[in-house]
């Protein structure tokens, strides 16, 4: 099979499924949890369809910091088997999975006056104890170089707007940063379907049960039931739309954007650590397209769960206050030139807040029969995926050999560059940046004037990225284009720019 996922791929699909094709799982969501699930499943030999009723990384998967995190801060509250974890799957994805995806990431913690002794000391020892966890994980310092402290000329290099009256240098670590966590689901979701896997984008399930569901195509209305040996539910934040005995306690977590240049063009994510906190900081971190990220928050969100979720303006300006202790010009909502806010799925423990509440999964088997997995954090999305197919196969005695994903290249590593295209030599480097190995196949594939031009003058997103994302990528909108195969969307007045070319590629 072949990874490329589109509208015709999409149709056959839907009717081989519409036909009463035999399946072992059916996967209920499209973030990175089903997504894995999905590649873990097709790539043990299972028969397996992945339907999300929205696109690949519609909800919480694209709100992300951007950040695979070594576990850190979970090690920092007693949490040692999550801190492990995550180191682990950290270095399996830099390592094996998703090198051309996930890099090391400098993170600098200015030593100022605001920054006591004590507060020192601890970060110092944290960033010694994360080091200590890159080590037992097995990954070098040539993929994570060490923690260690530097001078202030040195931290204002990295970061040139950080603030002087008594800069005593910095404290410096790495931890891994996404290219970009929605390239991330569609990578995973398209070597699943290159391994088999359905992967059915706007097809929402209902009435599930142990062993069916009821599909229906929100772009035309028809429905039909599919009937499969396990039904697991990773709706995220929507999982109680599946199954209304699950418990979940969605904690929002807001970013602002802002231009590079506003804080100097830094090449370290700007760590401060938030006041009155042991281990929580926000991060300013470089980021794709000429822009900066910065989160992030913990906020209680209850209620009905909204498409779309949108920042508070008490998390506005909290992100503010907190990083402007630590710059020399104060910033202000006139610099933020996007925002965005996902909801986290946490498992509703009933007590504390939400910042406090384990960043563990479950795996919950309801009485209709759905295996369920809730919680969870992006990190540890083969992981999570892994269990749950673990216990499904058990439960449902289903016929699959052992799990594959530790070693399994994505689509665009150097071990699944997909069909050879010519060489890579002379590419834009945000287009090997965003595809890896496969960046020869956007532009052989083109048929589109001007391939390699930005669609765009100041946006480095060539035109061939956005054909490429409908014929290969199973884009079928323009918000599919612009919100998650691109982050163009992030910024309003950008997307506005580009938004009737992303339209153009969708003729057919």
């Amino acid at each position: 099979m072949t990874a490329t996922l589109n509208a015709a791929r999409r149709a056959a699909d839907l009717d081989a499924l519409a036909g009463g094709e035999p399946l072992d799982v059916v996967v209920i969501g499209g973030g990175i949890t089903g997504a894995g699930i999905a590649l873990d499943a097709a790539s043990r030999g299972l028969r397996v369809a992945l339907v999300e009723k929205h696109d690949l990384a519609f909800g919480t998967s694209r709100w992300s910091s951007k950040l695979v995190h070594g576990g850190l801060r979970y090690l920092a509250t007693g949490n040692v088997g999550i801190a492990r974890r995550s180191s682990i799957e950290r270095g399996i994805l830099m390592r094996h999975n998703a090198p051309h995806l996930v890099h090391a990431m400098p993170q600098l913690v200015p030593l100022l006056p605001s920054t006591n002794h004590a507060k020192r000391a601890m970060v110092r020892a944290g960033f010694l104890a994360g080091d200590a966890l890159r080590v037992l994980a097995g990954t070098p310092s040539s993929i994570l170089p060490r923690s260690r402290r530097i001078s202030a000329a040195h931290a204002l290099e990295l970061a040139p707007t950080v603030r002087r009256d008594g800069l005593a240098g910095g404290l410096l670590a790495y931890d891994g940063q996404l290219i970009d966590d929605a390239r991330l689901v569609v990578a995973v979701a398209r070597t699943a379907a290159q391994h088999g896997a359905r992967i059915l984008t706007y097809v929402a399930a209902s009435e599930a049960t142990r062993t069916s569901a009821r599909l229906t195509d929100q772009r035309t209305g028809e429905s039909f039931d599919v009937a499969a040996g396990a039904v697991i539910n990773a709706a995220g934040v929507w999982a109680g739309e599946i199954d209304e005995s699950l418990r979940l306690r969605p904690s929002r977590g807001t970013h602002l954007v802002f231009d590079a240049s506003t804080f100097g063009n830094p090449t370290a994510a700007l760590t401060i650590p938030i006041p009155g906190e042991l281990n929580r900081f926000v991060f300013a971190m470089p980021e794709q397209l000429g822009r900066i990220y910065l989160g992030i928050t913990d906020e209680d969100a209850p209620g009905p769960i909204p498409d779309t979720p949108e920042p508070s303006a008490g998390e506005v300006s909290f992100l503010l206050d907190t990083v402007n202790t630590a710059l020399q010009t104060s910033l202000t909502t006139a610099d933020v030139v996007g925002a965005y806010a996902g909801l986290r799925p946490l498992v509703d423990t009933g007590e504390g807040n939400t910042a406090d509440v384990s960043r563990d999964h479950a795996v919950v088997e309801s009485p209709s029969g759905v295996i369920s997995i809730i919680g969870g954090k992006l990190t540890e999305y083969r992981y999570m995926a892994e269990d749950i197919l673990d216990r499904a196969i058990r439960l449902r005695g289903l016929k699959a050999a052992d799990c594959r994903t530790r070693n399994l290249p994505l689509i665009g590593a150097p071990a699944n560059p997909g069909p050879a295209a010519g060489p890579g030599a002379g590419l834009p480097r945000s287009l090997v940046e965003r595809y890896g190995a496969e960046a020869p196949t956007v532009l052989a594939a083109a048929t589109c004037a001007r391939p390699t031009e930005p669609v765009v003058e100041g946006i480095d997103v060539s035109r061939a990225e956005f054909e490429y994302a409908v014929t290969h990528e199973c884009a079928l909108s323009a918000d599919d284009i612009l919100d998650r195969r691109t982050r163009i969307g992030l910024v309003p007045r950008d997307r506005e720019r580009v938004a009737a070319i992303a339209e153009e590629f969708l003729v057919v």
